[in-house]
């Protein structure tokens, strides 16, 4: 490495570590939903009478639905258009998902009416807000911004009959509106401290609607006292709730000007800012319909941060013994690169804004092991090339075998980041929710380990390289020898490939006995991707998973899905179900288990679940298509055809692991199954590219020869690098929580069947392949490869001497 490109490199990591740093500091990072606590709505939006519910339709909902959320007085609230007909509107800190369901799910047509008098036939819903009420003149405020028109709206709608809110059993014959909801310009629910009037919800009008109102109730005072004639009707969604009677101070034909009113009525608190926030928000252009409903609780979240916290620290703390452990001074300076490495991911995570949710910290403690795989091939190469020269030939600069080794492994470190990118980005172009950020934070750990091993790690070594107690002592320096493994492989280098079809048999028996888990005992969908809910509770005292099975049966849930975890923990899964149906299963749980507290609530709509199941099955095809066509471009078609069916065979082991251990598929599954796709690819590329060059060699070396040594030398790079990720998956899987370990048990899962495969399935399937569709012969492949001076061996090493550019 020249000292001009080693002043650039230092520089870069200096700014980027310093940066940040910085950022790290000053800027609080965006929880989820599932790590602060809060509600999540997914509203569709539906067409209506008279207008249809396009992407413009449904973002004029939104800002209907956001200054209701504003009056709900959340602190924080997302509403944001999800494709065309979806809004997601998320309410940190808000527990109870009836109090924003009824409030920001209602069409709130809201109109004014003139009441002409007593009906004796209902023609409308029942129902009251109020007890009585009485509107009085609050004086003007000054002019008031107009709404666009230039005299009273026009009288639409029909004359209707409904139930009188202050006489229980009566209704009221309304005449046409006279005025709706587009023409008020606030709504604020107000303690009247002074009058004695309790909570009302205070009106103010636009210029336009104001003389409307004031015509209104100019007219109504005209009326004698106690006649239904002298009071205006509030209607919200054919009920009225409020009809307060209009004062004596209200002179007949003036009416209440200077474009406000306050509607009294007996208000409590709550019901008084409900008001408000309907008024205030006005009508919806188009109807809504809740097809997702989630609540967390922030103890479960409070709970999934310290233990991915904790798994993080501990996973790290292993991952970098062991390397330091194999690679001396190499592994201490790479642990250095990977302490680096969580700070500038977490500092981008924050920096872009991304949500950080749970699924989203499993993916960034994931990459922590990911991200050792890259200083693994830089390592076993660099070791490589420090037998091939001999020590006389190093002795003078140990840089020389480490710069090597990083221009050649260079091709593979591209290969394995890019696959995992493709299935990063189709988690976050499939996935909702959650889910998404799992897809965010393992995109940023890819590019972010590339950033750490090539550059820092790079940067780091060749200044500890350059200390002359370091060149006195080569052996500190993890180079020296190729590692117990190594050796013992390369002396005697294993003969798969010759029983290779027994090899191919027995994993399509394994895979048989998946499939039959799949089809003998069916994969159970979660919640996600069938519909319905789950509820998850805790109690005060143990639960009995039998006891509270009965008692939800016996409330009417014959059906329910109840399990318990630990000794006061239990969740229930029923068909979508509305409050009602959720307040009798709590009161029965409630008769077995003591007082129960709702810590989880997750709601999905029947259609949305169909279209979850549709778009993972998607994202999946897409998957293996993408790496088909990604490593066909970069091999040729044998080797991309045996990297994926090996990939394949791993997601569909884990699929049927899963249906045998009866345990739920959802979208943390697929997050995981997605990352196998990944992983399994990657640990494939790795051995298939050090095959393509012992090929490039030539020397008319058996295929199936080439082959076993290509398994012999990466196989340390393989168990290294699977031994980083398991440190940190076993560390999730056991203090992950309930949330996380159904994850870390399919990616525990996923490693080790991707480890295997490698050498079972995709190697033996290469030189199948290959011997049936065999390459046409390059120029000059029988000399050997020009310039890489021919297969020589490296004093006792026992390592093929080679210069070509290449991989490990």
């Amino acid at each position: 490495m020249s000292s001009r490109s080693a002043f650039w490199r230092a520089l870069l990591a200096l700014a980027v570590v310093a940066l940040s740093l910085w950022i790290t500091l000053t800027t609080p990072p965006r929880l989820g939903l599932d790590l602060r606590g809060g509600t999540r709505i997914v509203l569709q939006t539906e067409d209506g009478p008279t207008a249809r519910a396009d992407a413009a339709a449904t973002d004029r909902a939104v800002e209907v639905l956001r200054k209701r959320v504003d009056g709900l007085g959340v602190a924080e609230p997302s509403l944001a258009r999800s494709g065309e007909r979806r809004i997601v509107v998320e309410l940190p800190g808000l527990r109870d998902p009836r109090e924003a369901a009824e409030v920001i799910g209602r069409t709130a047509q809201l109109t004014f009416h003139a009441v002409k008098g007593e009906a004796q036939q209902p023609a409308g819903p029942a129902g009251s807000v109020g007890s009585e009420g009485s509107a009085g003149s609050e004086g003007s405020a000054g002019p008031e911004a107009s709404d666009g028109s230039d005299g009273p709206p026009a009288r639409n709608g029909t004359a209707r009959v409904l139930a009188d809110p202050d006489a229980p059993g009566r209704f009221l014959d309304l005449a046409a509106p006279d005025l709706t909801g587009d023409g008020v310009k606030s709504a604020e629910a107000v303690l009247d401290t002074a009058g004695g009037r309790g909570w009302t919800v205070d009106l103010a009008f636009r210029d336009g609607a104001a003389d409307t109102w004031a015509r209104l109730t100019g007219a109504a005072a005209c009326a004698a006292p106690g006649d239904p004639a002298r009071r205006v009707a509030i209607v919200l969604d054919d009920r009225i709730v409020s009809a307060p009677a209009m004062q004596t101070g209200v002179p007949c034909g003036a009416g209440i000007g200077g474009g406000s009113a306050q509607i009294t009525g007996g208000f409590s608190a709550q019901d008084a800012r409900d008001l408000a926030a309907l008024v205030q928000g006005g009508a919806l252009p188009v109807p809504v319909t809740t097809i997702e409903q989630s609540t967390v609780g922030p103890t479960l979240g409070a709970e999934a941060i310290r233990a991915s916290a904790w798994a993080a620290v501990i996973g790290l703390a292993c991952t970098g013994l062991f390397v330091m452990v194999v690679y001396r001074l190499l592994g201490i300076l790479a642990t250095a690169a990977l302490l680096l490495y969580g700070l500038i991911s977490y500092a981008a995570v924050v920096a872009l804004g991304a949500t950080l949710t749970l699924p989203g910290l499993a993916g960034f403690v994931l990459a922590i092991g990911i991200a050792v795989d890259a200083n693994v091939l830089v390592f076993e190469r660099a070791r490589e090339e420090y037998a091939a020269l001999g020590r006389a030939a190093t002795g003078r600069d140990l840089r020389r075998p480490l710069t090597t080794a990083f221009g050649k492994v260079w091709s593979a470190v591209a290969d394995s980041h890019v696959t995992t990118l493709l299935a990063a980005g189709l988690l976050f172009v499939f996935a909702t929710g959650p889910v998404k950020g799992f897809g965010v934070t393992l995109a940023i750990g890819v590019v972010t380990s590339l950033l750490t091993a090539m550059v820092i790690t790079r940067l780091l070594a060749d200044l500890a390289l350059r200390l002359p107690v370091v060149r006195r002592r080569p052996a500190v320096t993890g180079m020296a020898g190729l590692g117990r493994l190594r050796t013992r492989l390369t002396r005697r280098v294993p003969r798969l490939m010759v029983h290779r079809r027994r090899w191919l048999l027995s994993c399509a028996g394994l895979l048989m006995v998946a499939l039959a888990g799949i089809g003998v005992r069916g994969v159970e969908f979660g919640v996600e991707f069938t519909g319905g809910r789950v509820v998850q509770y805790t109690a005060e005292r143990p639960v009995d998973a039998d006891a509270a099975r009965a008692a939800i049966a016996k409330a009417g849930f014959p059906d329910a899905v109840v399990q318990t975890t630990g000794d006061s923990d239990v969740s229930v899964r029923v068909r979508e179900s509305g409050d009602g149906e959720q307040r009798e299963i709590r009161e029965a749980l409630t008769r077995v288990a003591g007082p129960v507290e709702v810590e989880r609530d997750d709601l999905i709509g029947p259609s949305l679940g169909g279209e979850l199941r549709t778009h993972a099955l998607l994202a999946l095809g897409l998957a293996v298509a993408a790496q088909l066509l990604y490593l066909t471009v970069r091999f040729r078609w044998t080797y991309a055809t045996a990297a994926v069916a090996a990939m394949t065979q791993d997601v569909l082991l884990v699929i049927g692991l899963f249906a045998w251990l009866g345990k739920p598929v959802d979208s943390v599954f697929l997050a995981a199954l997605l990352t196998v796709v990944g992983y399994s690819v990657n640990d494939s590329v790795v051995v298939l590219d050090r095959l393509r060059e012992l090929r490039r060699r030539g020397g008319g070396v058996p295929l199936a020869d080439l082959a076993d040594r290509a398994v012999a030398q990466t196989l340390p790079r393989t168990v290294n690098t699977g031994m980083g990720a398991l440190f940190v998956l076993v560390a999730l899987a056991f203090l992950g929580g309930d949330s996380l370990t159904d994850f870390s048990v399919a990616l525990l899962a996923g490693v080790v069947l991707g480890m295997a495969s490698t050498v079972f399935t995709a190697m033996p399937l290469a030189v199948a392949l290959e011997q049936r569709n065999p390459a046409p012969a390059a120029p000059g492949a029988a000399g050997g490869r020009s310039g890489s001076g021919g297969r020589q061996r490296a004093g006792g090493a026992g390592v093929d001497r080679d210069h070509s550019g290449a991989v490990v």
